[in-house]
């Protein structure tokens, strides 16, 4: 489980120019990860080798000047609530605003660690000007520059030590199923059908975060915890609409969980909403199944399936291998063959292959269609294995990696996909040099 930070201020400070900055710095070193993520607001970094969840709450302002103030209030009580630490971005030029003054006093309540951070410090004079912000009564601040990084060493290196340690709960091997997705798509219907009214549980175990509850489930002969985020928070905090209240809250169930299952409302749609959780849930490996609820409501003929999954699949290229599955929590219709779908899923997440047979299934598939030579040089795959994480990740050795462009990757991975079966789990392609 890793730490959640969240960048809050009011617009136009600058927080997203030093997010991306962040997450940026993160991919380069950690891994490139292939196809582009279609979510803005949140990703992974890490400093000083300690890692971190980023939240950039600038994307989800939505409305008049009047309705700002009301949208930052709450997006900075949210975080105040989820995060672990704060970073308080304020900009240099404008100087201390009514809109700073009223987040620096939510902030002051807080015990927790908050880091002021003055940005577009890019020169002696502004670093002068920088000190008015002491009447926010936030203590020290960081100088920073976000549109060139300068500054931010400090504020990193400051905000890494404060972060609280995570201890890694070391449970039985259970799988762990969230219930993950927009507000009102039948989560909690879908759990209380699988619950059923006498409620088959064997033991309650809080989980390691104050929100998400585990419980541990034995249910159509399987054993899973599943955690739970739906109705959990106090609904007079929280607008229900607020679309980063629902991916704040799904970030501490994704990172918790083996397999999400992602519900979603038939009659809305694979919306912009729930293409942003799943794509956290792909960011971060998980196993993902996609169950489609209110399925009764929707007016149907013998073609309706494949059109809508048609749709889905459409939108989720190019990790298309995902299985779905048309349910109705209200009359309990397909429930059991979510559950048994997850835990296959599950499966394949954790599946090792043997090395000799990745070699043999798929060194003549490279023989036949090697990688497209580049600038006249020839790459020659040589080895493969996979690699001891808890996802499937692979590694192709080979002479010249740096020319092996992403489609080639891609179709490594749909022959690893055809022949081995990670339906519902992201699978890493890396080459490596020989």
């Amino acid at each position: 489980m890793s730490n959640i930070v969240a960048i809050v201020g009011r617009p136009n400070v600058g927080k997203s120019t030093f997010f991306n900055r962040l997450i940026q710095r993160r991919e380069a070193i950690v891994d490139a990860v292939s196809g582009v993520t279609r979510d803005r607001h949140y990703g992974k970094s890490d400093w000083n080798g300690k890692e971190f969840s980023l939240i950039d709450t600038g994307g989800y302002v939505l409305g008049s000047d009047d309705a700002f103030e009301a949208e930052i209030d709450k997006q900075v009580e949210l975080a105040i609530d989820e995060a672990d630490a704060i970073i308080f971005m304020v900009d240099v030029e404008n100087g201390v605003t009514g809109m700073d003054e009223d987040v620096a006093n939510l902030l002051r309540k807080v015990d927790k660690p908050v880091f002021l951070a003055i940005n577009k410090v890019d020169n002696a004079k502004r670093s002068e000007d920088a000190v008015e912000f002491y009447s926010l009564g936030l203590g020290e601040y960081y100088c920073i520059a976000s549109i060139n990084g300068s500054g931010t060493g400090e504020l990193l290196d400051a905000l890494v030590e404060a972060l609280p340690e995570k201890e890694e709960v070391v449970e039985e091997e259970l799988p762990r199923f969230a219930v993950v997705g927009r507000p009102n798509a039948g989560k909690s219907s879908f759990i209380n059908a699988l619950i059923g009214e006498d409620r088959y549980i064997v033991t309650d175990i809080a989980g390691t975060t104050r929100d998400a509850i585990d419980t541990k489930y034995n249910r159509f002969g399987f054993e899973f915890n599943l955690v739970d985020t739906a109705g959990i928070r106090r609904k007079s905090k929280v607008k229900e609409d607020l679309e980063f209240y629902s991916v704040m809250r799904s970030v501490r169930a994704i990172e918790h969980a083996d397999v999400c299952l992602l519900v979603l409302d038939a009659t809305r749609g694979f919306d912009g909403q729930v293409q942003n959780i799943f794509w956290l849930a792909e960011r971060n490996r998980k196993g993902i199944v996609i169950l489609v609820n209110k399925w009764d409501l929707v007016e149907k003929d013998h073609k309706s399936v494949k059109e809508y999954e048609k749709a889905i699949k459409k939108q989720i290229e190019p990790f298309t291998d995902v299985p779905l599955i048309f349910i109705s929590a209200l009359s309990k219709q397909r429930i059991f063959k979510a559950i048994e779908t997850a835990v296959e899923v599950y499966k394949n997440r954790s599946k090792k292959i043997k090395t000799s047979q990745l070699n043999d299934v798929l060194l003549p598939i490279i023989e036949n269609y090697p990688p497209p030579a580049y600038k006249g040089k020839f790459v020659k795959i040589k080895y493969i294995m996979q690699l001891p994480t808890p996802q499937p990740q692979f590694a192709f050795f080979c002479n010249l990696p740096q020319y092996v462009k992403d489609p080639y990757k891609r179709f490594l991975e749909n022959k690893l996909r055809e022949h081995f079966d990670f339906n519902g789990v992201p699978v890493s392609v890396y080459m490596r040099k020989k």
